[in-house]
């Protein structure tokens, strides 16, 4: 037989075996795992046991991982991030571990459907928006370039919340995740820690004049590790992603339970184990804050504690410790690792105060992800001391020796010196704890070149000054194996049939795609996927709405975090403006348009939950009228989430990355959609300026002030007001707000949203660049009749994508900030 043969039938042959063995495996777990025998078992039991038949496969990898990097010790990255939002996990591993036909070919001969079970499988409840997704992409492609990374979260039991529409207003659940259990979760109940919290500070007499700190009447919470694996393109390197949940050794209090107190008898375990039951508990209340504070040093007291642990297995001493050690802040929530890595060596381990504080700052980077001043961790000084009373010490002593160095430097300047400070002082005396991340980290980046910039220039310039060489930018990005290769099968295959598969690894790749920009085949086949695409959204759509979206429409998506910043309210009043147009002119020529919103605003965020039933409100109302409908429908898709934007953004046609200039630190939404086609409408903000460096401002619709522009707007005095007296068509939508065209049962409900921005101050300037949003939204509508020009447009913005990889970005924090080198995991025996 001639050798290309016999290879074939070896290959056929590897093929039969491996579906053998992996169904065999599925089997093994639904009888012995899952207790259940064929006619019996649920389609619940059926997922559990696939998802462990797979689990068994990258746990073989996960182990021959941990041993090299133990064996090796090597230098690894700790990244400390408050949410992970990493999604279902099912698709993602089968497609990185290469087996995908093989899994869906095992499962048919057994009567099942890949699709099918895999529906049934939970969002894990990680995270929130774009903080958590963007640390689960970095996760990703850490595996993937095989970096030595360990992830550090807490696993939330209820996560944020479910959200539901009741008569259009935003309603809250609990999203327990885990009812049905998680089969990716490995528990490590050996590596629990402890963590002492509240209490207070005494002094212990040792007769050397020297402070000697003694935390005592603290009460213990334990952290209960569990693993998530984070599996790697190729399947090769498999890193973890440790979650803790806090629990208590309290006993139950019998004396108290059999005399009737049965609440009273769980009390304290109750309250211990309390700190990992939410995500994000409202802070509006003394009670959430000291909730929100707990949960912080919940995190990076977990954390340090088990780093500590597993560089200890190799050392002896610390001398090593920043040379194997890299622990990175995802925004400032986990800035108190700083003073619990300095009060752990000076307390525990002995160390002098210098000593200590020189391998703290030489472990500890910081990524800012904003420049709003209420996302920066400001605590009430006095909630802090009595939280963590030792840390407050530890904070103090930062500053004396700190601000001593900075007044050195920069002279008398008490104004800048007041700034730099952690602690400001006044009625109600704050800990400022993005200044802390800033002074005890050695590089501090923003995520986006224009963000990186205004940090400099506005929200740390005094650091800047003192300090310039620490600042840097990386640009944030997404990981293609999810955001195309899973989430757009059909996309993802269309390009691979042009180009290859090597983009799965190098996005670069895709400016091959550049050539064909005028190619009708390829157009023809794009205008196919995306058709597609919009026919899963519109059924998904319909279900959980009940509004139908005819495909043909040009789906215009802005799906995010609520928050006024990002300016949904502004799309909304646009979408109000073409309702009146076409209400009152039924010949008006104009594209039709499906608007989709998806978005959860916070659950004390009254202005944001308004908005939100606004949109419903207006949905309501247009969707109804027969006159417009045909050329203009509303939807709000309820409880966005992971799963739904892998359904979302294929189906995109327009992207809106509408925020105020300044405002946006990066996003990675807008790289999501382009990535998948979508076009942007969008502000020069946070990386839609690089987005449009990369595909062509000519391939984008970019509307609205500058950064600049909003500045000069500012200092010379905005009134909104004066605009709006050259802004006929939404003084019309103003009127028929006051007029409760769309709250007809709830007279003036939605007037408080023309007050903020009448005489409110407008303080995102929506009406400043009302005009310009309006223009920019009806050329969409212009060029999407142009089927040439679109598709030419689409295939520059996909092409255009590969510098927002996620693999680009955790190499230039490698490289630049980690100073990390990939190690090579060997082969472990295959299973096929």
């Amino acid at each position: 037989m001639p050798p290309a043969a016999l290879e074939k039938v070896l290959e056929r042959f590897q093929d039969i075996l491996g579906e053998e063995n992996f169904r065999l495996s599925f089997l093994h777990h639904l009888r012995y795992t899952r207790g259940k025998d064929w006619r019996s078992a649920t389609p619940q039991d059926k997922f559990d046991s696939l998802a462990l038949a797979v689990r068994d496969r990258v746990v073989e990898h996960m182990i021959a991982t941990q041993q090299t990097y133990l064996s090796q010790d090597v230098r690894r990255i700790y990244y400390f991030s408050m949410e992970f939002l990493v999604g279902r996990q099912l698709l993602t591993n089968v497609h990185n571990l290469g087996i995908v036909e093989l899994v869906r070919d095992a499962l048919r001969h057994l009567g099942c459907e890949f699709e099918e079970l895999a529906e049934l499988e939970p969002d894990p409840a990680l995270g929130n928006g774009g903080l958590g997704r963007l640390a689960a992409c970095y996760l990703e492609s850490l595996a993937s370039l095989g970096y030595p990374t360990y992830g550090y979260g807490i696993c939330y039991e209820l996560g944020l919340f479910r959200q539901r529409f009741e008569k259009g207003r935003q309603v809250e659940t609990p999203d327990d995740w885990m009812s049905q259990g998680y089969p990716w979760l490995l528990p490590r109940p050996e590596h629990r820690v402890e963590c002492p919290i509240l209490g207070r500070i005494t002094h212990d007499e040792k007769g050397d004049f020297r402070y000697h700190p003694r935390w005592v009447d603290y009460q213990i919470v334990h952290g209960q590790p569990w693993d998530l694996p984070v599996v790697g393109y190729g399947g090769r390197t498999v890193n973890l992603l440790r979650l803790f949940r806090a629990c208590s050794d309290e006993p139950l209090d019998l004396d108290r339970f059999n005399q009737g107190a049965f609440v009273e008898a769980l009390h304290r375990r109750v309250l211990s184990e309390t700190i990992s039951r939410v995500l994000y508990p409202v802070d509006t209340t003394d009670t959430g804050r000291r909730l929100r504070l707990q949960q912080e040093y919940f995190l990076v007291a977990c954390g340090i504690r088990d780093i500590v642990r597993r560089y200890r297995k190799r050392h002896d001493d610390f001398e090593s410790f920043a040379d194997k050690v890299a622990i990175q802040l995802n925004d400032t929530h986990p800035a108190l690792a700083i003073a619990e890595l300095q009060r752990y060596f000076v307390d525990e381990a002995g160390l002098e105060w210098d000593d200590a504080w020189s391998i703290v700052t030489r472990t500890i980077p910081y990524t800012n992800h904003t420049l709003m001043p209420e996302a920066l961790e400001r605590w009430p000084a006095d909630l802090f001391r009595e939280t963590v009373p030792r840390h407050y010490q530890v904070l103090e002593e930062i500053e004396r020796r700190f601000l001593r160095d900075a007044e050195r430097a920069l002279g008398k300047d008490y104004a800048a010196l007041s700034r730099l400070s952690i602690f400001e002082h006044g009625p109600q005396a704050q800990v400022r704890m993005a200044n802390v991340a800033v002074i005890g980290s050695h590089t501090v980046n923003g995520v986006a070149e224009i963000h990186s910039r205004l940090l400099v220039e506005r929200l740390f310039p005094d650091f800047a000054r003192l300090w310039p060489e620490k600042f840097t930018n990386v640009t944030n990005g997404i990981t293609p194996r999810r955001w195309l290769l899973a989430a757009n099968p059909g996309l993802s295959e269309l390009v691979t049939a042009r180009l290859g598969p090597a983009w799965i690894t190098d996005l670069d790749q895709l400016r091959g795609l550049e050539a064909s920009a005028g190619d009708a085949d390829l157009a023809t086949a794009l205008w196919q996927v995306k058709r597609a695409n919009k026919r899963r959204l519109a059924d998904l759509v319909a279900r959980e709405t009940g509004v139908e979206l005819p495909e043909t429409m040009l789906f215009d998506v802005q799906a995010k975090r609520l928050h006024e910043y990002k300016r949904q309210l502004l799309n909304a009043l646009n979408i109000v403006d073409l309702y009146l147009q076409l209400r009152d002119d039924p010949a008006l020529d104009i594209t039709p348009r499906a608007c989709i919103f998806a978005a959860k605003a916070a659950p004390g965020y009254w202005m944001a939950k308004l908005i939100i039933q606004f949109i419903n409100a207006v949905a309501g109302v247009v969707n109804a009228d027969v006159r417009t409908r045909d050329r203009l429908r509303v939807a709000f898709i309820p409880d966005y989430r992971v799963t739904l934007s892998e359904i979302l953004i294929p189906a995109a046609d327009i992207s809106e990355q509408i925020s105020l200039a300044g405002t946006e630190a990066s996003g990675t939404g807008n790289m999501k959609f382009a990535l998948n086609g979508a076009l942007t409408l969008g502000t020069l903000d946070g990386a839609n300026i690089e987005i449009r460096d990369a595909v062509g401002a000519e391939n984008m619709f970019i509307f609205g002030l500058t950064v600049e522009g909003v500045d000069d707007l500012r200092r010379s005095g905005y009134r909104p007001a004066e605009y709006l007296k050259s802004l006929p068509r939404l003084q019309a939508v103003f009127e028929a707000i006051e007029d409760d065209l769309f709250s007809p049962q709830e007279r003036g409900l939605f007037r408080p949203l023309v007050e903020a921005l009448l005489t409110g101050g407008d303080h995102y300037m929506l009406l400043a660049d009302y005009a310009a949003y309006a223009a920019a939204r009806a050329q969409t509508g212009v060029v999407y009749n142009d089927t040439a020009a679109w598709h030419r447009m689409v295939v520059h913005n996909i092409a255009g994508m590969g510098f927002f990889s996620s693999d680009r970005s955790v190499r230039d924090y490698a490289e630049r900030v980690w100073h990390l080198q990939p190690v090579q995991v060997p082969q472990t025996p295959s299973w096929e």
